[in-house]
């Protein structure tokens, strides 16, 4: 390699009228060995990793002396790692990236990456919903519009690549990850994935897809549990959604996931990642590693004697980047030259890396940091109304005897610790609970009004008192608060009791990564909590703020049910809306809840998951379904149309009319297909199609789905993915329990083979004439 550029060469990597790929592959052509590791690499400038990732103990790296002595490939969270003004991440990134390009011999900047799952994980920006309460939106317009604010804002501070979203299909309620999840069903996880990807990259940031994958079916739903789960469930459950969303909505990057499959870890998986993704999917973006996973082959998988062995398989195997600092990757140099590894391997990942780099224009800008990155207002109007509509259309109500809305005129008791907890409302991943709690006392940087507060203010609900009751996470002896609360609820018309979770990391919560709980009942003493006012026999309205699914079984004596999933910085005001009457409940389970504190399964269940008795006594019959959310309307599904037959490697157009006798409401339209027989087990009923509609009083309306046949694939005995002829039920309702309507359609002609799996099942909606 020369260390010399010649005119030519050097106008060729730098003429905009090349491909990204042509000039990326030119200036590789230019780089020393070190030059181009160092592209691999990043940097993470902060003295408290291990507060934010996993920790990292391997420490048989290669020494880097300097890190950014020959260049360097990403910058790890310069906003997102301690409570810094905008200005002065700013001032911060701007030096970085100055001594980034001094240090490298041809001026080539880092890629910055941030965490965004929530917004933009940085002190002062809006915290959003988090992606569950996304979910409970069945709502894919709006989740793009979200995303590409939130791409917008990063992109105007100077952030290439966004770590988000997260497409991991819940399997264990139990996971402290769960709130981070699009719900338990791959269709609506690819679906609502794909849409956030589409918005993020409509804003020029790059979307990474995490966690490549199975990271959500480990055992016993521990963090960094080791996986077992067949071939065919990981194809047809844990694949999708990953597929979907680089088709449909072309994220250029996948994080890959910690933990190991059948034995296989994901960051050394050549099989997954060259295999998979990049050969039959074609995939042509970066992989990133997720945080320290390269030197965890090591630590925690044991698969490498050191972390240079660690680094030569994460290479073999198509990872391209090491975050969040360089450590493994250290020895690619040497192992080079020992002949350990082929310098060719490093050659197409740096060329991957450097098209993105290029993609982002930080090889044509004459600032690599935008001109007035200081003034954009980070929690603006504009991302606090789309943080409330999110909240809004996600808070799902369960149960409602007619105690909704509260009167004006009525005594309130507010009872329960999340009512006043800010930080209830958020997910593990926005900045003041990922980030703040290393700094007790510390301001969040942006208005949270609690749920307290947001009562006290919302007009229409008439004279509060608030008692706490307990604490979230203290399980020591609440007996007297407890006491209090009873006494405040037989002294008021209502008891609003909130219950549910605070996020943290690493068990510095009760909700979040590595926060896995035991079992299902809400955490603390909030059970004995609700169980104490509920006996009381004040009509009372339990409100649920979590980030997972809780065993409501025992609480029936509830006159309504409120169920929020994290639902952000604007949560507050949506919760109040409902109970008030302000705002009409739209909001559908991504998840079920549970009736027993013990029931972990999802709903998507073969015949032999569903309740059978005489064989078990055990009933995992959840006391809410997947889909399942009340409205104002009465909502009757009258008829569903579809052809009687159509070919393996066809389409067809299915019609549902559904007619609104109630109040005008917003009604989510669910498809789902069954199977009364096949070569292999499938699922009871799985949901492929969905719309959201508003419905007007007396009206009627008729949504057309256009199926692709495609949709209905699944991987054979054979281990390909196929459609097979057969019959096919095709049944709409409310939810996954109410499929109100049914037609039996026949699948005809051969077996066909499936390369790719159909997009998203289109719909439109035939208003017709809204009949009073």
């Amino acid at each position: 390699m020369t260390a010399e550029l010649s005119a030519v060469d050097q106008d060729r990597w730098r003429d905009p009228t090349l491909s990204a790929r042509e000039r990326a592959q030119a200036l590789v052509d230019e780089l020393t060995l070190e030059e181009k590791v160092a592209q691999l690499g990043s940097v993470w400038l902060t003295d408290s990793a291990d507060d934010f990732a996993p920790r990292l103990s391997d420490d048989s790296a290669d020494a880097v002396v300097d890190p950014f002595e020959h260049g360097l490939g990403q910058l790890t969270r310069v906003y997102g790692t301690a409570p810094i003004t905008l200005q002065e991440g700013v001032e911060t990134l701007r030096r970085l990236q100055r001594r980034v390009i001094e240090n490298q011999r041809l001026g080539i900047p880092a890629l910055v990456h941030e965490e965004c799952l929530t917004g933009l994980a940085a002190f002062g920006a809006t915290a959003y919903p988090a992606p569950l309460a996304w979910a409970s939106t069945f709502d894919d317009d709006l989740v793009r519009e979200m995303a590409r604010a939130i791409g917008e804002d990063m992109r105007a501070i100077g952030v290439h690549q966004g770590l988000a979203p997260v497409l991991d299909v819940v399997r264990d309620y139990r996971w402290g990850r769960v709130e981070e999840t699009l719900g338990e069903d791959p269709y609506l996880v690819g679906q609502l994935g794909a849409a956030y990807v589409a918005g993020l990259e409509s804003a020029g940031i790059i979307a990474t897809l995490k966690h490549f994958a199975g990271y959500a079916g480990s055992r016993g739903a521990r963090n960094h549990g080791p996986v077992s789960m067949g071939p065919r469930e990981f194809a047809d459950t844990v694949l999708p959604p990953f597929e979907t969303a680089l088709r449909q909505g072309g994220a250029r990057s996948v994080m890959t996931s910690y933990t190991d499959v059948d034995g296989i870890p994901s960051t050394a998986n050549r099989a997954l990642l060259d295999g998979t993704l990049r050969t039959e999917w074609g995939f042509d973006g970066t992989v990133v590693a997720d945080y320290w996973a390269i030197p965890f082959l090591v630590s925690m998988h044991r698969v490498a004697v050191d972390a240079a062995e660690a680094g030569a398989l994460a290479l073999r195997a198509g990872v391209d980047v090491e975050l969040p600092s360089t450590v493994a990757y250290a020895a690619l140099p040497r192992l080079v030259r020992e002949g350990v590894v082929d310098e060719s391997d490093i050659d197409r990942a740096v060329v991957r890396h450097l098209r993105h780099k290029i993609e982002a224009g930080l090889l044509d800008q004459a600032s690599v940091v935008p001109e007035g990155a200081e003034e954009v207002e980070l929690d603006s109007d504009r991302n606090r109304a789309l943080s409330a509509r999110i909240a809004e259309e996600s808070v799902v109500l369960l149960e409602d005897d007619g105690i909704l809305p509260i009167t004006a005129h009525s005594r309130v008791a507010v009872i329960g610790p999340a009512a006043a907890e800010y930080r209830s409302l958020l997910g593990c991943y926005a900045f003041p609970n990922h980030v703040l709690t290393k700094y007790p006392g510390h301001e969040p940087g942006i208005s949270i009004p609690t749920i307290e507060a947001a009562l006290r203010s919302e007009q229409g609900i008439g004279e509060i008192r608030f008692v706490r009751g307990c604490e979230i996470v203290d399980d020591s002896d609440d007996s007297d608060d407890i006491a209090t609360a009873v006494q405040a609820a037989r002294e008021s018309d209502v008891a609003v009791v909130v219950v549910g979770d605070v996020a943290g990391l690493f068990g510095a919560g009760t909700s979040g990564e590595g926060c896995d709980a035991a079992d299902l009942r809400l955490p603390g003493r909030q059970h004995e909590l609700v169980l104490a006012v509920l006996a009381t026999g004040v009509p009372t309205v339990l409100v649920v703020v979590s980030g997972r699914p809780y065993a409501l079984g025992e609480y029936r004596g509830a006159r309504a049910i409120v169920q929020a999933f994290f639902p952000g910085a604007e949560g507050a005001r949506a919760i109040a809306g409902i109970l008030s009457g302000r705002v009409a409940p739209s909001g559908r389970l991504p998840v079920q809840i549970p009736r027993s504190a013990t029931a972990t399964t999802t709903y998507l269940e073969p015949p032999l998951g569903r309740h059978n008795a005489g064989i078990t006594v055990a009933d995992p019959t959840p006391l809410y379904p997947f889909g399942y959310g009340l409205t104002r309307g009465r909502i009757e599904y009258e008829t569903i149309e579809a052809p009687a037959e159509f070919r393996t490697d066809g389409a067809a157009e299915i019609a549902v009319t559904v007619r609104n006798s109630g109040a005008s409401a917003v009604e989510v339209v669910q498809l789902y297909a069954s199977f009364p027989a096949g070569s292999v087990v499938r699922p009871e009923a799985q949901l492929i199609g969905f719309a959201r509609i508003r419905v007007p009083a007396g009206a009627r309306k008729t949504v057309r789905f256009t199926l692709e046949a495609a949709r209905l694939a699944a991987t054979g005995i054979d281990g390909r993915l196929s459609v097979d002829p057969g019959t096919v039920m095709l049944a709409a309702g409310p939810s996954v329990a109410n499929r109100a309507c049914a037609t039996a359609v026949r699948i005809t002609g051969a077996r066909h083979l499936v390369l790719a799996r159909a997009g998203r099942t289109a719909w439109d909606i035939d208003h017709g004439e809204d009949e009073e």
